[in-house]
């Protein structure tokens, strides 16, 4: 039976927060309502804000049980809250179920294995490390029981073949190029004011102060970037994460107050409200992204069609979609490569050109292509689960 005529989709998601994977789902979903289908997007809202940003799809915030600071008791609590939320029948009123990650694909699981829903697609978009087994065995769960795989890239597909054979389908990010975008706006003033920004250089880094984003390596690169650009500003963006990584934190603290920096010199703003993101990256000069281990790489597209020069690792799954041109390669482990990547993505001829190709790359990344692509794998799980 083809029911993608007219399909009904929830779509899960770990938190609320403005994550890479979240906006995957918000973007999916948007995407597949303008497709005219019906999409809802869910997930457990812990702080009762809602959703980081409006959305022309449906949502729904799964209440959250109060957690403490550890992250084994988080993540099952949240599995709880998910599988209480589906249990009433209301709630499962959906031809398919799409998972984004190891919290909900777990609490899918369970669904599944008690008779409420039938099969569930999953969406890897990377996969950690813990030092708790359970949490590891779990991730391993989330994945080893779906029924259809989506992969973000190619180094994650063949990690879940090597790892789970699992033949996974590459269905990887967009990018809104209606809000993402190099025309300036009166919200850059208001943002560069409230920020306290000078002359710059502005070198923006987005994802919060993480290990895997690798934010003490940019600091100390930033050092070097500020003998050549004496008013040179770091701005670390985002931040708003599921995860315990205060031990990091407290690291990179220690780097800035050993930097010689002045206080001012790195602004770190936390999670900003979804409507100053276009403008945060049109006040930057250039985007540094040395990450250490991504799914994609979201806002490397998303800087791109906000015409702003791309730092990124010299690393996949980077290497898969940009070329030799595209950006300016680094080697995520060695801040002075790093540094060198800034200073020549700062300076012509090199500075436009990679303007240019950002611009001309970004547009080939849409979100309705992503959401053709995954309405044939939907057809194909709603035809299995209703023969």
């Amino acid at each position: 039976m083809s029911r993608a005529s007219s399909l009904r989709i929830a779509i899960l998601a770990h938190s609320t927060n403005p994550r890479g994977g979240v906006v995957h789902a918000l973007e999916l979903a948007d995407a597949l309502v303008a497709l005219g289908h019906e999409a809802v997007v869910h997930a457990p809202d812990s702080k009762g804000k809602g959703f980081f940003r409006r959305t022309a799809c449906g949502t729904v915030c799964v209440p959250a049980s109060p957690v403490g600071a550890d992250t084994t008791e988080m993540v099952q609590a949240r599995i709880g809250d998910y599988v209480r939320h589906f249990e009433n029948k209301d709630h499962r009123q959906f031809d398919v179920f799409h998972a984004q990650d190891g919290i909900s694909g777990n609490a899918l699981v369970t669904l599944k294995e008690r008779g409420l829903i039938q099969r569930i697609a999953r969406t890897v978009h990377h996969v950690d490390h813990f030092e708790s087994a359970a949490l590891m065995d779990l991730q391993a769960r989330a994945i080893r029981a779906a029924d259809m795989h989506f992969a973000v890239s190619r180094k994650w597909r063949d990690w879940l073949a090597e790892r789970f054979g699992v033949d996974a389908k590459i269905i990887g990010n967009g990018v809104d190029m209606t809000r993402f975008h190099p025309r300036p706006d009166d919200r850059d003033r208001v943002l560069r004011k409230r920020l306290g920004l000078g002359r710059g250089p502005v070198v923006l880094c987005i994802g919060g102060i993480e290990a895997r984003k690798n934010t003490i390596a940019s600091l100390e690169s930033f050092q070097e970037v500020r003998r050549v650009h004496p008013d040179a500003k770091l701005i670390i963006a985002g931040g708003a994460s599921l995860l315990d990584h205060g031990a990091y934190q407290q690291g990179f603290a220690d780097a800035m107050a050993s930097s010689g920096l002045a206080a001012d010199a790195v602004i770190h703003t936390g999670p900003l409200a979804q409507d100053d993101m276009p403008a945060l990256y049109r006040i930057a000069d250039v985007l540094a992204f040395p990450s250490l281990k991504e799914g994609f790489g979201l806002v490397v597209i998303e800087a791109m069609a906000s015409g702003v020069p791309v730092i990124v690792s010299q690393i996949a799954p980077f290497t898969e979609y940009l070329r030799a041109g595209d950006v300016a390669w680094c080697d995520p482990h060695d801040t002075a490569s790093i540094a060198r990547a800034i200073l020549a993505a700062l300076c012509e001829p090199l500075r436009g050109r990679l303007i240019a190709a950002g611009l001309e790359i970004a547009p080939k990344h849409d979100w309705r292509h992503m959401a053709r692509a995954h309405l044939a794998a939907y057809e194909r799980l709603t035809e299995e689960s209703y023969a």
